[in-house]
């Protein structure tokens, strides 16, 4: 049981916007031209109908109802409310993905208004009851194997210093056949914790299934809840990025991916007994090598 920990992530409305860039990788092509008109031309398609857009967009009027099926909306109809509301959010809240070497401060106001929402999405796409069962998995671990490959690598170490620090034995490893040798001594008493952006990466789709067979507990955080290392994992932890606004090829933020780590790190300090000693321990050794 979690001792004073209220989670109201019901509090935070889904953004449609949130939903399509969690999803883009997984579209296909077709589906893909929508969205990249829909995250360029949002307040153009909210004057739109279901012909015009299929028109712009160079796709069939059939291709976008499979569209707004993905993104968990009713129809088109439904989209275009739903992007008219966000709109008038962003306009109150100033938020624009606009980027100017000129002006510096808004940009970097820009990025911090879009990092935010990143965060807001991500703890809106948080169940309470898989958060608290991901908690007492950690808990109860022998060990907790962290797995990453490329971007997130930075990730991995990022878990396994936070639970380390607290008296819960972890490891991970930079170099990818290390951590795959690793897997094959996992036992039923062990969580592994995979961390990808696309949730498509074959190594750790095949950590994965070596974790599975050796029956230790699956957890995997990505940008995709559809995705092949999601849907190998017991548990999974769905992340929003917004780098594709800044950038036409879309490229991994880490932040929220990071805050989810450091989110089960502070829920865990809370919930584990001896979790002050652990930290206070390290930070004694740590202090003792300062000037």
């Amino acid at each position: 049981m979690i001792k004073g920990v209220i989670i109201k992530v019901r509090e935070i409305e889904k953004s449609v916007l949130d939903k399509i860039l969690c999803i883009y990788k997984s579209l296909h092509e077709a589906e893909k031209k929508i969205a990249d008109y829909i995250i360029n031309n949002k307040e153009k398609v909210i004057e739109m109908t279901v012909s015009e857009l299929a028109l712009e967009s160079s796709v069939s009027e059939a291709t976008i109802v499979r569209f707004c099926k993905k993104c968990d909306l009713k129809g088109f109809y439904d989209l275009k409310i739903k992007i008219a509301k966000e709109m008038v959010n962003l306009k109150s809240s100033n938020i624009s993905n606009e980027l100017d070497s000129n002006n510096i401060m808004q940009s970097l106001q820009n990025i911090l208004a879009n990092k935010i929402e990143e965060l807001k999405q991500t703890i809106s796409m948080m169940n309470e009851g898989n958060i608290k069962r991901i908690l007492e998995a950690i808990k109860g671990a022998r060990i907790v194997q962290f797995a990453a490959v490329g971007n997130t690598i930075p990730v991995a170490m990022d878990g396994a210093y936070k639970f380390n620090q607290l008296g819960i034995s972890s490891v991970t490893n930079t170099i990818w056949e290390t951590q795959l040798a690793f897997s094959y001594t996992l036992t039923k008493e062990d969580v592994v914790i995979v961390i990808s952006n696309s949730g498509a990466s074959k190594e750790l789709v095949a950590l994965l299934e070596i974790a599975n067979e050796r029956q230790a507990t699956t957890i995997s955080i990505t940008n995709h809840e559809n995705s092949p290392v999601a849907n190998k994992s017991k548990y999974h932890i769905n992340t929003s990025t917004r780098e594709k606004l800044f950038l036409d090829e879309f490229s991994f933020s880490r932040v929220s991916a990071m805050v989810v780590i450091e989110i089960l790190y502070l829920l865990l300090t809370r919930d584990k007994e001896d979790a002050y000693n652990w930290i206070s321990q390290h930070e004694q050794s740590i202090a003792e090598g300062k000037i």
